[in-house]
Parts: C-alpha cells; structure tokens; sequence
C-alpha cells in the first residue's frame, strides 16, 4: 500500500482518479534523489502520519530517520499506546522493514498492518533508541468499519455517476464512502456538508467542485479543553520512598505537561532523573522509585484547560526509637530478654556487652523481625551481668540497659525465723520508687525470707490484690513475691504495699511506682495571623505532660479536603509561636501539633479552622490633592500594583492635625472609588492625610501625602477659556439652537455677565445658565435678529476678564432679478442678471443656471456655482428657442425661488456642416511582462506560506504554476489567484518535500515571460 498521507486522504474529493496520480510526484521527493538535499534538521527526517483506512485493508507507517544525528546504529521499536511494543508475538497481521542508504546516512523505517482490524484503533509511538539517547513521536490510526450498500454489501468499488454509460465512464461518487460521519445536504441553492464526531485527522482543506468551477476552504480541529477533576496532593517523604504524584484530568488520552521548579519533565529526561509516567485511564502518574533530596521541590501540572501545583518535601531518614530497652535483674539459670522497637524494618544492628560485641552461641540469641530487635540470653550466670547496648547500623544512635545478677545465698538458718523483705528497686529514681513507661510490662520481684515461709500480701491504699490472673495479679515462687502489671497505665500510679507474716512475726515495705508516659496533645491551637504566603500559629502547652518534662513540638500542615499531612519541623520546636511558610495564597489550609517528651509523640491536637494565606494589598498610589475649599479637601489616587487573591474591598482616608499624632478616619465604611472629599475640617488648620487599602487580610501600608495641606480655599484670578471653534465668526443656520458652552476659571466663584452691544441681552430669547466652571448661552430657534457681537465678562470683585463672540445666524438667499438674454450668436447665447435684493446673511458662493425648450419646458443644468452675473450658453440646438433661469447658492443652499429670462434665445438655421476629426486608432497590444518577479523564500514547515509576482500583457495572458519544471494542476494543498494582474501562489502547511524551484509562465497570442524562484523549508528544532 503507498505511504498514507493526511492530504491523500481529502484528495479525492476535488480530485479525479485519472489525476491522482499524477500528484504523486508532489508529495514525495524520487527514489534516487538524497533527502540530504533538504537539509534536515532533526533527528526524524520525516515522522510517521496519522492515516484512517477501512476494516480489512492493509496499511503502511512509513518513517525516515537522519542517521547524522545518531551515534551508532540505532535500536527501532514500534510500540501501541505508551508502553505496549508490537513485535513478533504481536501476530503475523504485523510486520517491519528496516533499510539504511549509506550514502546519505538515512534510515527508512517501515510498519505494515495487514488486514487492519477495530482493534488496531488507537495512538501508537515509534522509538528510536542509541546507547546515548532516546527519541520518540507518535501518531493515530483510525480504524472505520466499511460502508454497505442497501443490498448489506461492503462498496469494495466505488460507483459511477450518469445513467447509460460503461463503467470505465463517468465520474467516481464518492458519497457512499462518507455516509457514517459526513452528511450532505441540499438546502435550496445551499449545499452543506456536515461532519460528525470531527476528529484530529479531519484537520485539512476541502474543496467544492460545480463543473468549471471550484473553491477552497480550510477546515482546523482543536483538541478540547482538558481540565483537572482531581490536582495533586502535598507530600512529605523520606530519602529511599517510593514517590507517585497523581493527577486526573477530564479527558483519557489527553497530553499534560509536568514541570519542576520551572522546568519541564520528559521522558527523553526520565532515564537519567529516575522518574517516568504512567498513565492510567484520565490518570496521569509521575513515579519516583527511589526519592532523592534532588527531587524535592514545587511541582505542577499543565493542561490546555487548566493547572494545579503541589509541594515535594524529601527529607533524610530519622531514627524513632519506639520503645526502649529495660534494666533487667535475673536470677541464676532464669532467662534475660532484651528488646526494644525501632521505626524502621529495614535497619539492622549491633549488640554490646561492656562495649564488647555480643556474638550469638548456643545460651545466646540475636533476632530482628520487622521492627523488633531482641537479645535472648538463657541459663543467666554470674558473668552475664554488665551494660548491655544496642546500635542501629547507620545512625548515630544507642538503646543501653543494665543486666543485674541476683544471688541467691544458701544460709543456715535457725528453724524459727521472722520474715524479711529484701528489696532491689530496678529503674529507682530515688529510694524504694520504680518508674515505668506507660504501655510497658512491669514485673515487681520482691525476695522475701523466713521461717516457716511468710506469707505475702500487696496492697495499693487499702485495696488488696489476690488475683492470680489478669492485667494486674500477684505471683508466688519460693523466697519471692512478684505484682505483674501488663501493660501500665496511669491510673496504675501510687504507692504499693507489701506486707509479709508468719507466726513469728511481720515485715512491711512500701514502693513508689511511678508511671510515665506522652503527653496530652496541645491545646487551644489555632491561627493568629496570615500573609500572603505565611501563617502564625499559636498553641497552649498540655495539660499533662506525661511524668516528663515537654521538650518541644512537632507540627503538620495539609490543604482542606486532602488526607495528606506534611511535616513541617524534624528537629522538635521548643516555642509555642511557629510561623508556617511556603504556601500559596488563595488555598485553604488546616494545621495540627504533636508535643514531645522523653517518652515519645502525643497524640495529634484538634485541627486549626481552616485558613486561607492572603496578604494584604499593596500601598495606593499616587495620592495627590485635587481639590481644596475653607472646609473640604478632595484626594483622589489609583489602586494599589499588587492586589492579590484577597481582592480589595475599599479604601479608608484618615486625617491628622499638624503637631497631633492621632489619626481621625474621615470615613467608616470603605469607599470604593479612588477618590474621596474630606468633609467639616476646621479652615485655616494644616492637615496631613493618608489612604490605606483595606480586605480580607486587613488594611494596607498606609500613602501619606509628603507635606501638610493647608485648608483654606485658594484665591484664583478669574480666566474664561473661549473654545476655539468660538474665537472665529459662530454661523448657524435660521431656526437651529444656539447652544455655547464657555468654560472658565476663578476662585471664589465669579460673577458672569452677558451683554450684547453694550445691553443686557434679552432673556425672553436668550437662556443663561452658569455654574462653577462654565456658562452655557442658549436660543432654542434662531433668528437672524440674534446674529451680533457678544461680550462675556466675568469678574471677581476687582478682577475681571471679557470675550467678544461673533454670532451670524444665516437663511437661503433670495432669487436673481433682471434675468434676459443679452446677445445671440450661431448656437451660444449670453445670459446676464443682477444678484439678489437679499443674500440671506450671507456670501453669495454661486448661481445655478439652467435652460429649457420652448416646446417641451424641460428643465437642463447648464452652469452650478457660477461665480459671474453672466454666462455664455454654447451648443443650443439649431432652430430650437430657449428660455433660461437662475437659482442663487449660499451656505444654506439653492434659493426657493428662481429668475427667470423675460425673452428668448431663438437659434437660427445657417449652412453648418460637420467634419469628423480624423486619427489613428492606437494598438495597445503587448506580450506578456512580469512588473513584479518572484523572490527566494525560506519558510518554517507547518506555516502557510505564499508566492507573489505581478504581469502585465494584452491580450490577458494565460498563467500556470510549475514546480520543479513539472505544472501544479488542481491540488488542495496549492491554491493559486489572479487579481488584476497580482498573481499569488499559496502553498497550505509546507513540508520539506515542498521545498524546490517555483516557476510562474504567462503566455499570449504575441509571447511569453516566466518568473522563477527558489523555496526552503525549515523544520524547527
């Protein structure tokens, strides 16, 4: 099957089958000709095409490889979707060719599908992998079941249209192809074609063919907007992590870009920052395998419809010890345990006995299970006994306990004996006091001796224990008395009592047992303030501190909605005062805080509400003075440059007297102009004042005017502003308004006189209406009475200023009089006439003069805006009489009326004959020339380009377009114009394959001209 191109999959369209092939030649350089020639500048000369072909047929993905560009030899692989790689398990439906041309150092890479199934729909991926380097592009098959007549058979032929002829006549109809997703509709004289389920591979140029006659059009499909249903989450981890970010979007399929720190991750980068994607449906995963501190960072992800970003915090693994290892004090031959838990499974270590380390033999036993590390020795001796540590490979750490050797000594003793308690307290802290962590095993052995053997009863208070079994129980052995507690807790805390009798007397003796343990969590956390990046974070210390002192806090941050706390602090915080940072403003957040102590971490506080870290708006600028009276003072500014996610809701203006340092707040609700009068100030005071910006956040960095402002109305000459159009003569026309509008200046406010020639003007005609900056003469209908000289005074007590405004109100003129016929002479005759009794008030620009035959009184402009009271009227028709009349023009037109002649024009028959100018008719004939040629161009592939020339030649010459010395007859991809002798050449998303020489020919009856060019295409990098 030939290489599949978008454009050869619209070309039948417009297109005959006869001259489809001859276009061949255009969309592929030939075989022996060195793709070198094209200058490629990349590693893909050509990338494969997205092709749409029929169930059942073959199809050909065909890829040129620039070997310049490669180190070696390269590894090809073709894969389906991202990850699944077609090779010979794929099915004998797929098959690949390979070929090198050594002389140009390019490789051809081949992908045949035979028999293309529904199945094979989807994008596909071609790689081509060196020792070096990886690179990769995709591409689409679309797979469509094939059309069926009404019969149920497939159109395995297409059918020929006209009714009568073979089947080698006729055109080929195409419409049985395009039933499924392309409708065709006649509408009247519209014809509209309708394209369902559009897809990328219906992005191309289409073209309507009605006989001779075609147009072109370009149809462009965008992908929709992908937008983020779920964003991605903060995470906290440890060095060694497994790490997977993930985002969902709207749409499978759809591409995301990922970056870090403002830089884009690819895959072509993923080998060597050991991370990779994966996608999942709409779920789109970036996985770290084994996390670095390098890795840590602020990550987003971007699609065509939207982004979301998120904190990457990678931190050096730390060693929690979970419980610690116990003294211990053992009998002879009895067995000693040793066994503490740490955070990690993964860690190994060491044990010491005296700072020797401790090997396993056959009374010796080493053992690590998850997280468990435990030192079993049996049958104890004497020589057991020492400092026992363990030793966590890898950290600075160590768990020591103590190993006591209890020895039992055999004594003579008389047959009567009272009892005795002999106490060893182990992990006193002052005399006959144990201390136990709380969750720990507590095993209090007390030796006791006399004769008979005593008996022994424990007591908390007055409570007396005799269980045997249970949490808390009392054990009996020969010469011992032991109180077992599994498991303390804090109500286990107190003072014991061991009491001992037998006939011949009684011992007693008391133990402190003192239980610790984490402790409660914070209290009364909560968010004092926040920035625009930043939030205080405040806690009372707990209630109870768990038997041991508090040594610090642990806190932890998460967005509102999302299950994923973040630490904030490895080392333990010693404050109560912490302030959070690196957040983004506009996200809702929540906090929570751990209190440490000797024991381990309490249980997490109460969240903080949820918070949102906005900053307030930055200062308002350019605060100025614009208005000052005895009582009020105008400010007006602009809005601050940053404004942030909180918005702005007003602006408050505080005022404050000179030598005073309280500031007065002129208003108590925010204004939210950039403008504001200060009302009531005491006249004559010097004020400073400033504006603060006031939202969510709080107010603004206040702007302070630079000096004070005294207040105090500012004395300003009186200064009228006459507009221009008013400092020449003001003309309008009878029964227009009259409406000036003079601005003027002055300060107090000044008196405004209007007078004309020297006298009030009368106001039953005349309406005056005066503010504070302008005065506004106006006359609803205008006479011509109101035309004059007009003198605006405006004064302030001795001061003063005049404008004189010129006003000529103007009407049509009125007719000419005295109009005759003062001479005659063969077919002219001379009009004269006297202007009018009255001009209308104003110049007279020019007469109209017509003429009419006596016979038929028809009407004929002769002369318009004749300046002269005469005129000379040629070419009267011979044995005709005419009467003549004349319109008087000024600025408001033609008069009503006009004059007409009192006699006659009478032409009189003479012998006249009529000799014809004789003259040679000029040849304008000319072969074809090229005013404008053709110039080299060198164009970026992908981006319409376009060839321009102009010709000239008579008769209209005939133009072709050649490429490479070969015509470009109808091709969607060329689209080629003539406008008046422009001819343009447009070339819709070149490749490098249209790269060449251009040749443009005119040709008429008398010659011909060519113009010539060359054009490069240049594919970006």
């Amino acid at each position: 099957m030939p290489e599949a191109k978008p454009e050869a999959k619209k070309a039948p369209k417009g297109a005959s089958p006869k001259e489809a092939p001859a276009e061949a030649p255009k969309e592929a350089p030939p075989e022996d000709q060195s793709p070198t020639a094209e200058e490629p500048t990349g590693i893909f000369l050509k990338k494969p095409d997205s092709v749409s072909v029929e169930t059942s047929k073959d199809t050909v993905i065909v890829a040129k490889v620039n070997g310049k560009e490669l180190q070696g030899p390269p590894t090809i692989r073709w894969f389906k979707g991202k990850w699944l790689e077609l090779g010979s398990k794929s099915g004998t439906r797929f098959s690949f060719k390979e070929s090198h041309d050594s002389a140009s150092n390019v490789y051809t890479v081949e992908l045949h599908i035979g028999k293309v199934v529904l199945g094979d729909r989807g994008d596909y991926r071609l790689e081509v992998k060196t020792k070096e380097a990886c690179h990769s592009c995709g591409f689409n098959i679309d797979v469509e079941a094939p059309r069926q007549d009404a019969s149920g058979q497939s159109l395995e032929s297409f059918k020929r249209s006209g009714e009568g002829k073979s089947e080698k006549m006729g055109e080929l109809d195409f419409s049985g192809l395009l039933k499924k997703r392309y409708v065709f509709e006649n509408v009247g004289k519209k014809r509209i074609l309708t394209i369902n389920k559009c897809t990328l591979a219906d992005d191309s140029a289409y073209e309507a063919a009605v006989k001779d006659e075609k147009c072109f059009t370009e149809l462009f499909v965008r992908e929709p907007a992908v937008l983020i249903v779920t964003p991605l989450e903060d995470q906290q981890v440890f060095v060694g992590d497994r790490v997977e970010m993930m985002v969902e979007v709207s749409e499978e399929g759809a591409q995301v870009m990922w970056i870090k720190d403002g830089v884009e991750l690819t895959r072509e980068e993923s080998h060597k920052a050991r991370y990779r994607f994966k996608k999942d449906g709409k779920r789109h995963i970036l996985i770290y395998s084994d996390v670095t501190l390098e890795d840590g960072g602020h990550y987003q992800v971007m699609t065509n419809g939207g982004q979301c970003e998120a904190e990457l915090s990678v931190a050096e693994k730390q060693l929690e010890v979970l419980q610690d290892i116990a003294d211990l004090t053992v009998k002879a031959a009895e067995q000693a345990v040793f066994k503490c838990e740490v955070s990690d499974e993964k860690v190994t270590g060491k044990w010491y006995k005296n700072g020797i380390e401790v090997r396993p033999s056959k009374r010796i036993t080493i053992s690590h299970v998850g997280r468990f590390h435990k030192l079993v020795i049996d049958d104890v001796r004497p020589e057991d006994e020492g400092d026992y540590t363990f030793v966590p490979d890898g950290y600075a750490l160590s768990l020591s306990a103590k190993l006591n050797f209890l020895e039992i000594k055999v004594e003579y003793t008389p047959q009567q004996e009272p009892p005795k308690i002999r106490l060893d307290c182990s992990g006193k802290t002052s005399e006959n006091s144990i201390v136990v962590v709380a969750g720990n095993k507590l095993r209090m052995d007390v030796a006791i001796t006399g004769e008979p053997p005593p008996v022994a009863t424990w007591l908390k208070g007055d409570k007396v224990f005799s269980a045997t079994e249970g949490r808390t129980r009392v054990e009996k052995r020969v010469g011992c008395s032991s109180f077992v507690i599994e498991s303390a807790e804090r109500a286990d805390e107190g003072q014991y009592t061991i009491k001992v009798t037998n006939p011949v007397g009684e011992d007693v003796a008391t133990i402190f047992l003192r239980v610790v343990d984490v402790p409660d969590p914070p209290e009364a956390v909560r968010v004092t303030s926040v920035g625009e990046d930043w939030a205080i974070l405040v806690w009372e210390p707990p209630k109870y501190d768990g038997g041991q002192p508090v040594t610090g806090y642990l806190l932890e941050r998460k967005k509102k909605g999302s299950q994923r706390w973040m630490k904030l602090n490895f080392e333990v915080f010693k404050e109560t005062t912490y302030e959070s940072t690196k957040m983004i403003e506009g996200i809702l957040y929540e906090m929570r805080v751990f209190a440490v102590n000797a024991i381990g971490v309490s249980q997490p506080s109460m969240n903080t509400k949820p918070f949102m870290p906005i900053a307030p708006t930055s200062e308002p600028l350019h605060l100025v003075v614009e208005d000052v009276t005895d009582t009020t003072t105008t400010l007006k500014w602009r809005p601050p440059n940053r404004i942030g996610a909180g918005g702005i809701d007003g602006y408050l203006v505080e005022y404050c007297l000179e030598g005073s340092e309280e500031w007065i707040p002129a208003n108590t609700e925010p204004t939210e102009r950039c403008g504001f009068t200060v009302k009531n100030l005491p006249t004559g005071a010097r004020i400073l004042f400033r504006v603060v910006g006031v939202n969510i956040a709080g107010r603004s960095e206040p702007a302070t005017l630079a000096q004070p402002v005294t207040i105090r109305e500012i004395a300003e000459p009186p200064k009228i502003r006459l507009p221009r159009h008013l400092r020449q003569t003001y003309v309008r026309k009878v029964g227009e308004a009259l409406n000036l509008v003079i601005p003027f200046q002055g300060r107090p406010r000044p008196q405004v006189v209007w007078t004309k020639g020297g006298a009030p003007v009368d106001t039953s005609r005349v309406n005056v209406r005066t503010s504070d900056f302008d005065t506004v003469f106006f006359v609803r209908q205008a006479a011509r009475s109101d035309s004059g000289e007009y003198e605006l005074k405006v004064q302030i007590e001795n001061m003063q200023d005049t404008a004189t405004i010129h006003i000529r109100v103007v009407e049509k003129a009125g007719p000419p009089v005295n109009v005759r016929v003062k001479e005659v002479w063969g077919t002219n005759a001379l009009v004269e006439w006297q202007p009018p009794r009255d001009d209308g008030n104003s110049e007279i620009t020019g007469y109209l003069v017509q003429k009419a035959d006596k016979k038929t009184m028809e009407w004929f402009n002769v002369y318009e805006r004749n300046r002269h009271t005469s005129c000379t009227v040629p070419e009267l028709i011979i044995g005709n009489e005419y009467y003549f009349r004349v319109f008087t023009e000024n600025i408001c037109g033609l008069s009503d009326s006009s004059g007409v002649s009192k006699n006659t024009a009478r032409i009189l028959k003479t012998g006249i004959t009529l000799k014809p100018f004789e003259y040679q008719e000029h040849d304008f004939r000319m072969p074809p020339k090229f005013l404008t040629p053709l110039i080299d161009r060198v164009v970026v592939a992908g981006y319409t380009a376009a060839l321009n020339c102009a010709v000239r030649g008579h008769p209209k010459p005939k133009v072709s377009w050649m490429k490479n010395n070969m015509e470009i007859r109808e091709d969607p991809k060329f689209l080629m114009t003539n406008y008046q002798g422009v001819l343009t050449l447009n070339i819709r998303r070149p490749s490098p394959f249209d790269a060449g020489t251009y040749t443009c020919r005119a040709v008429n009856e008398l010659g011909e001209a060519l113009a010539e060019c060359k054009l490069d295409v240049r594919v970006p990098h």
